[in-house]
């Protein structure tokens, strides 16, 4: 299902497209005192409420689309719209759904004003995202075709256009066909030009023509022609609608011609487009959007004139469109003929030029770096395992590597056994480049933690001395270790940096085990907080905020001022993660509340707007939400009742014991889908995650409790009775968001990459 919202000033013209369509039936009515009421009475009810606020949005025309094949009976359809609305925010206001059956598609128009009765104006901030995660919950709970949750997925509202010739003057349905049209493609990309929107539309058969008054002010028209006896009269835009008049669109153009990430853009793009032709012997001219799409991820489509190729235009993941010409004259198909040339002879890589032995260099670091990450344990050095690893690892890897299919399916038939012994030769100079190249990062690296610890012994970030071993806890947080008067990393003696610190005590206990994406992020918080100059930093992600978790012995020792500063990195840090993952859930400003209750995060607001602060963090740290964010929230109507309730939640989640980090990490976990690390919480430590009962639902049905059930038979047959109690209590405590909780010892990290031995093998030759 997709929903659409177009807003405007005035509401009759379109009551009167939806009202008096051939065939419309009126579901139902919402806030008005009856149903038997006329479409007359309810279109005098919209406007008198409307206008009692000048906002120029004053109404909200919406439309429900199911896809092709799918039905909903009268009084279903009319239930989905009403709930529909209520998530959107418009469950109080008067509006009428209406039933077209004139398209393919099955759909249903609601005309609603944004005013509500006491003048004010309903906010329709974040209105996109809510619309998603509204339809999104009810094809869930109705058991609809899932839609797309992105801009630049989503298919273009075909399913108004006329087909046949009949209501020529109808412009109310020409002009919301055009809306929807050019709405979603002006979304969808960054249009810079009448001329390339004309292009971009042309298969929707829409016309727009540029106009000129008499003052001299240039506009535009649009107009729609299918080419097969359907021609409408050219309407001006304006009267499409406000945002898509000739001025406004202008400015639009100008701001994306102007951006200082085109040129950039335009120099990706055509040194990928050079390097695919350097890579290739021949292309036929048909196989170039394959070959592009594979081969680079970029996305074309063929500019055809009957039979005839004039080119190709290039739709880029920067949203921006570009003809090949525009880019360079030199990777024109017509220039190029000594690639595009000869239809007749196969799509062929030419496996005697520079550019393909630079592609079998960079398939095998390729390889090697996913072996490494696939590892069991990424122990010791990237460098060492280079030097050891087994290659028949590297060749399993490289073979189910998509780039190599590419590769192997454009190589000649005659050539597929050249093309492995061309790997095999190289094998021995990429692996020997790779570890020197490796192995000088590798002394670099040391002497950047070298020189991190330094400054935060300097700036006294914590509370740490050479006395009871505790700034050994901070060497481990860094993966180094201190021996012998000299710095080493944690699992290599390859590198070493002297340093005279003296004689050191080993602390009573130490973490048995920290994962190497801990220390980079541990690294990248101290950096921050030892730097004064931040602007080229790389932010932490929202894995930051579990560094207390993962390093406790060290973070206790944090002093209150960096520990402030540390909170408020991470908070920020995570709430932005937060908010990108509740999208698709988000239905209203009162689910955003409540989806970082149930984690444990609440809100304030004061002077300087909403902050946000979290039960795992010192009560004085807090992170400001931004004013857009802010006047967001500020739109719930009960809003001082809903910060009041707050407390509620997180008394309810200190009184479970599910105040400690490891629940926020169970909840990270399920929500990346590691459902197996989350089984093993579940069943193994009792650890609930801190989530909504609603996303907890959502994760349960797509794959948490299959995961689940699957740890629960793993168990010993002695134990298995008392995990299965223990699991349906589990789950049956996610939906209430209460629990007993047991107090067990936790290893942060372990479940994310286990401490398992491997064995150690050496080779001499890539075999395949």
């Amino acid at each position: 299902m997709i929903g659409n919202i177009i807003y405007g000033e005035t509401c009759q013209g379109t009551l009167n497209y939806v009202l008096g369509k051939g065939g419309m039936r009126i579901l139902g009515y919402g806030n008005t005192f009856s149903q038997d009421i006329t479409p007359k009475f309810f279109g005098s009810v919209l406007h008198f409420q409307g206008q009692r606020n000048a906002t120029k949005n004053r109404y909200a025309h919406i439309s429900l689309n199911l896809p092709h094949g799918e039905h909903l009976d009268d009084a279903t359809f009319f239930k989905i719209s009403k709930e529909y609305m209520d998530s959107m925010g418009y469950g109080e206001q008067p509006y009428v759904v209406v039933r077209h059956t004139d398209t393919k598609h099955e759909h249903v128009h609601i005309v609603t004003t944004n005013v509500k009765e006491d003048g004010k104006v309903l906010s329709i901030f974040n209105s996109y995202r809510r619309n998603i995660a509204a339809h999104q919950a009810l094809e869930r709970k109705y058991g609809l075709s899932p839609s797309p949750s992105t801009k630049q997925e989503r298919e273009l509202p075909l399913y108004r256009l006329p087909e046949l010739k009949l209501d020529v003057d109808n412009t109310q349905g020409t002009r919301f066909y055009i809306q929807d049209v050019l709405n979603t493609i002006l979304q969808k990309y960054k249009v810079r030009s009448f001329e390339e929107l004309a292009r971009l539309v042309r298969p929707y058969h829409i016309e727009i023509k540029q106009t000129k008054s008499k003052s001299g002010r240039i506009g535009v028209a649009y107009g729609l022609n299918n080419q097969q006896g359907y021609r409408t009269r050219f309407i001006n835009g304006s009267k499409v609608h406000r945002q898509l008049s000739g001025p406004k669109l202008q400015k639009m153009f100008d701001i994306h011609s102007r951006s200082k990430q085109l040129p950039m853009h335009r120099k990706r793009l055509l040194k990928q487009i050079e390097t695919t032709y350097n890579l290739f012997k021949t292309i036929k001219p048909h196989d170039l959007e394959e070959v592009l799409r594979k081969y680079q991820n970029i996305d074309i489509k063929l500019d055809t004139k009957g039979d005839t190729i004039e080119g190709y235009t290039i739709f880029d993941k920067s949203r921006y469109v570009f003809r090949e010409r525009e880019l360079s004259k030199d990777i024109r198909m017509l220039n190029r003929m000594d690639i595009f040339g000869n239809d007749d002879v196969p799509t062929t890589i030419d496996i005697e030029n520079k550019q393909f032995k630079l592609e079998v260099h960079k398939l095998l670091k390729e390889a090697f770096r996913t072996s490494y990450i696939k590892s069991q344990k990424q122990e010791g050095l990237y460098s060492d395992y280079i030097a050891r690893i087994n290659p028949k690892k590297v060749s399993t890897h490289l073979l189910e590597s998509k780039s190599f299919l590419f590769l192997h399916r454009y190589v000649p038939k005659d050539q597929k056994e050249y093309l492995k012994r061309v790997f095999a030769n190289a094998y021995p100079k990429v692996r020997d480049e790779l570890y020197i190249r490796e192995t000088k990062k590798e002394e670099e690296t040391l002497k950047n933690k070298f020189r991190l610890i330094g400054k935060v012994l300097e700036k006294q970030v914590f509370n740490v001395g050479t006395k009871g071993g505790s700034v050994r806890h901070l060497f481990q947080s860094l993966g180094v270790r201190y021996h012998d008067n000299e710095i080493l990393f944690a699992d290599s003696n390859k590198h070493s940096l002297p340093a005279h610190i003296g004689k050191l005590d080993f602390p009573n206990s130490m973490e048995d085990y920290v994962s190497k994406a801990s220390v980079r992020e541990n690294h990248l918080v101290l950096e921050m907080l030892t730097e004064e100059n931040l602007e080229n930093r790389k932010k932490p992600t929202a894995t930051a905020i579990f560094l207390p978790m993962v390093f406790p012995r060290l973070f206790e020792r944090m002093n209150n001022n960096h520990k402030q500063q540390f909170d408020t990195i991470a908070l920020e840090a995570y709430v932005k993660y937060a908010e990108r993952v509740h999208a698709p859930f988000e239905k209203s400003p009162k689910d955003y509340v409540a989806f970082f209750n149930a984690k444990g995060f609440y809100f304030e607001k004061g002077e300087k707007g909403f902050r946000v602060k979290s039960i795992y963090t010192n009560h004085s740290a807090s992170y400001t939400l931004s004013k857009r964010t802010g006047r967001y929230l500020d739109s719930i109507p009960n809003l001082a009742l809903v910060l009041q309730e707050q407390d509620k939640v997180m008394n309810g989640l200190v009184e479970d014991g599910r105040d400690n980090l490891k629940n926020l990490w169970a909840g990270y976990l399920t929500e990346k889908g590691l459902y197996n690390s989350v089984a093993y919480m579940f069943t193994k430590e009792n650890i609930d995650p801190n989530l909504h009962k609603e996303i907890v639902q959502h994760h349960l049905e797509n794959g948490l409790q299959k995961a689940i059930r699957e740890a629960i038979t793993k168990k010993s047959t002695i134990e298995h009775n008392r995990v299965l109690r223990k699991s349906a209590a589990t789950l049956s405590s996610l939906l209430d968001n209460r629990d007993e909780n047991i107090e067990e010892a936790y290893n942060g990290f372990k479940d994310e990459l286990t401490d398992w031995k491997k064995r150690k093998k050496r080779g001499r030759g890539l075999s395949f």
